[in-house]
């Protein structure tokens, strides 16, 4: 080593452990013949130094570029340290204790190098099913405290082999403190039992697949959970599956080996592919090829399917043979996904035929996340959970310790600390007792391996939610209550960096309005700090409350009698010959008098109310079915020349009037005009009629950037149109990619909006 003539200490912040990072620190102070030391503690890692001035000059220069790609440094503190007269560097065993500070590592594809070894004959991790490295496998789901060490995972009950071992101690291998590391001697097994849990003789992967091309169902405990899988071109076990999992017509997503594999039944585009084999490894909507070569019940009546690419060897091995197996989540309709070998004998007994199982236990359940490529080639959430959780975004001047529980549907909850935001997994819909308990296991999990203690609680404004009561029931808070749509904006504005006002194009189903009402079509004004209410969809009835998600005539039912007398309106629903009159003039009764009936503004509610017009979908059998079929008529047609929603000034809000628009539908339906260009035509008059009342508040003073938040932003027509309508009138526009444009997102506009009234206190002293 060179002789010390300086000393310095490096604290580095961020995502440091359980990447490789303390090995790569080691390299690159062995090249540059530097002494010292480098330890993984719970605030991050620290690096100590020892060299000529000119050498340490060059490791900092050098230090940032050589670290790994799944390393990254969110801080980094340099300063002198007292020379020692160290001869050597070397890696220090790690220092427990302390404020948890470390970025938590998120769970990692099988990477290349693995996957070599995987399929050699020769090599002792041949077909391994828990085959893994610094570069690779699990780690948010295996992690019971930071910092990120092997007595601090599920890994601790499994001693190493004498081989793996003198791999996890050699600094310059690619398993050096790779925490999961072993081997078919030392580590996790695989063994497969039938549906009572009794065992099943013979090699586990190769009696799987057996089963699968039988057409049983397969429950497979994986990384975050359990998958249960059927042959996808087996159009009776995809049918058995739906039937047992009581999934409706909800569309399944398949796992494929490679894009040859993919390209049999679907059209994907490079940057699409570039998504599906990036190591997060999510499932990517993809346009379905025509003619549809996998079963018609995988995704009926959408032109969309959901596709994953293995990212476990367990995955890699059991789709060995087949063209594509369906993939989803190991739970029944609006239940979290089982984790546990027992949980799922008893959870899911009825559902699978034979379970796939091994003994490496998931101390947290991580759904798949689900996202897609925008036409302008960039990727976005619909659920944002596995591969990314619990990865922070940039959330500055926000206090430590602020927790946003989000929403009931969807939902996501966050904490903050150290000026970021961390979002957990998609925890799922609270509506039902063991979702509201995973929610509370997430939560607490979170904030230990966070190591803050909660200081300030967001929520909704509307009282029923499971999540408000939650924030409600914390003692010693006062929940900071936030309405929704303004969470939904902010939390757009948050990712995308945005300073002063901005609008907020607010599209959703459901929203408590701070007048008491249901909002969902709304242009908003402001900021984190405030916000003021521009423009609205006309409100109309929703009748029957809830029950009008699950059948759009009632939405479509409650537009008319906005407008129109009781006859009017039941003889505009009469060309719905499926509806039984009685019922349909009894639930018109109930709405007048409004009887369970409240007021509306939601465009998710009127995109279901044209959707049962155009006689495309009258029973929701899943979230979001009536928007999706009828984006999926549109897409792709010519649109028919209707009239846009009617803006017009109503006190001190500007309105959009859906009636013209409905009159027109209608007519044009009854004059035999083809139902995919009516629904084209619905989109654009949509589009346009929010365009002009955003020119309109322009004109008043309003600002020109304007962001897009909501579920309806899920709908990849109307996102496309809104964007390139307003960027034409010289708007600029920002949309949601950091985190889903839905309320799994919401959390991330509450945590703002209370850090930013906490500060406002704070200054008032």
């Amino acid at each position: 080593m060179n002789v010390a003539t300086q000393a310095i200490r490096l604290t580095v912040l961020g995502r440091v452990q359980g990447v490789g990072f303390r090995p790569t620190v080691y390299r690159l102070a062995h090249e540059m013949d530097l002494a010292g030391t480098v330890c993984n503690t719970s605030k991050g890692v620290i690096i100590e130094l020892e060299g000529p001035p000119e050498t340490l000059r060059k490791f900092q220069d050098d230090f940032e570029g050589a670290m790994p790609s799944l390393a990254l440094i969110t801080a980094l503190e340099v300063e002198e340290a007292k020379v020692q007269g160290l001869r050597d560097f070397v890696i220090l065993p790690s220092e427990s204790g302390g404020s948890s500070r470390a970025l938590i590592p998120f769970d990692v594809a099988t990477c290349s190098d693995c996957l070599e070894e995987f399929a050699n004959p020769k090599d002792r991790r041949y077909h391994y099913p828990f085959i893994n490295c610094t570069l690779c496998g699990p780690r948010y789901t295996i992690i019971e405290s930071v910092p990120y060490d092997r007595p601090q995972t599920s890994m601790k009950v499994f001693p190493m082999c004498s081989r793996c071992q003198s791999e996890y101690e050699d600094p310059t291998d690619r398993r050096y403190h790779a925490q999961p590391n072993a081997c078919p001697d030392c580590g996790p097994k695989l063994w497969l039992v039938d549906a009572e849990g009794e065992p099943i003789d013979g090699e586990p992967i190769e009696q799987a697949r057996d089963l699968l091309r039988q057409g049983k169902v397969l429950a497979l405990r994986g990384l975050g959970g359990f998958h249960l899988a059927v042959n996808a071109e087996n159009e009776d076990a995809v049918l058995l599956l739906r039937q047992r999992k009581r999934r409706g017509p909800k569309p399944f997503a398949v796992m494929t080996a490679d894009r040859d594999g993919l390209a049999h039944f679907a059209r994907i585009s490079n940057a699409e592919w570039d998504l599906l084999e990036s190591v997060r490894r999510p499932i990517v909507l993809v346009d379905k090829r025509q003619p549809f070569e996998l079963a018609e019940a995988l995704a009926p009546g959408n032109p969309r399917v959901g596709v994953i690419l293995p990212y476990t060897p367990i995955h890699l091995s059991l789709i060995e043979g087949f063209r594509a197996l369906v993939m989803t989540s190991g739970n029944l309709a609006e239940e979290p996904i089982a984790k546990d070998n027992d949980e799922a004998l008893k959870r899911l007994a009825g559902l699978a035929d034979a379970f796939l199982l091994h003994d490496r236990d998931i101390l947290m359940s991580c759904d798949d996340s689900v996202a897609f490529v925008d036409p302008g080639g960039a990727p976005a959430f619909v659920r944002r959970s596995r591969g990314w959780a619990p990865d922070p975004l940039s959330l500055p001047g926000a206090p430590d310790g602020i927790l946003a529980v989000g929403a009931e549907m969807k939902n996501t909850f966050c904490l903050t600390r150290d000026g970021q935001a961390f979002l957990s997994q998609h925890v799922g819909d609270l509506e039902n007792l063991e979702t509201f308990e995973h929610f509370e296991r997430c939560l607490e999990h979170m904030r230990k391996l966070l190591g803050v203690e909660i200081r300030a609680v967001a929520c909704d404004l509307h009282p029923d939610y499971m999540a408000t009561r939650f924030a409600e029931s914390l003692k010693g808070l006062q929940p900071i209550r936030i309405q929704h749509h303004h969470a939904h904006m902010v939390s757009a504005m948050v990712e995308n960096g945005l300073e002063g006002d901005a609008i907020g194009l607010c599209l959703d189903g459901t929203g408590f309005g701070s007048d008491g009402s249901i909002w969902g079509g709304e242009i908003l004004c402001g900021s984190a700090q405030a916000f003021r209410r521009v423009a609205r969809l006309q409100p109309f009835r929703l009748p029957g409350g809830d029950a009008a998600v699950r059948q759009p005539w009632r939405s479509l039912l409650g537009v008319w009698l906005s407008e129109l007398d009781e006859e009017a309106a039941l003889q505009r629903l009469s060309s719905l010959g499926e509806l039984d009159p009685k019922k349909v003039r009894a639930v018109a009764q109930a709405c007048l008098h409004g009887v369970n009936a409240p007021w509306t503004s939601s465009l998710g509610r009127l995109f279901d109310a044209v959707s049962a017009q155009l006689s495309i979908c009258t029973q929701v059998l899943y979230d979001g079915q009536a928007a999706v079929e009828l984006e999926a008529a549109a897409t792709g047609q010519n649109a028919a020349d209707l009239p846009s929603l009617t803006l017009d000034r109503h006190a001190d809000l500007w309105q959009l009037s859906p009636h013209a628009l409905l009159e027109a539908l209608l007519e044009k339906k009854q004059a035999g005009v083809a139902i995919g260009p009516l629904a084209a035509g619905f989109h654009r008059s949509v589009v346009q009629g929010f365009v002009e009342a955003c020119c309109v508040f322009r004109q008043e003073g309003g600002p020109a950037q304007v962001v897009f938040s909501g579920g309806c932003f899920m709908n990849r027509l109307l996102d496309a149109q809104l964007a390139e309508a307003l960027q034409s009138e010289g708007f600029v526009v920002y949309r949601q990619r950091a985190v889903p444009a839905n309320d799994g997102g919401l959390c991330l506009g509450q945590a703002a909006i209370a850090a930013a009234q906490i500060s406002t206190r704070g200054q008032k002293g």
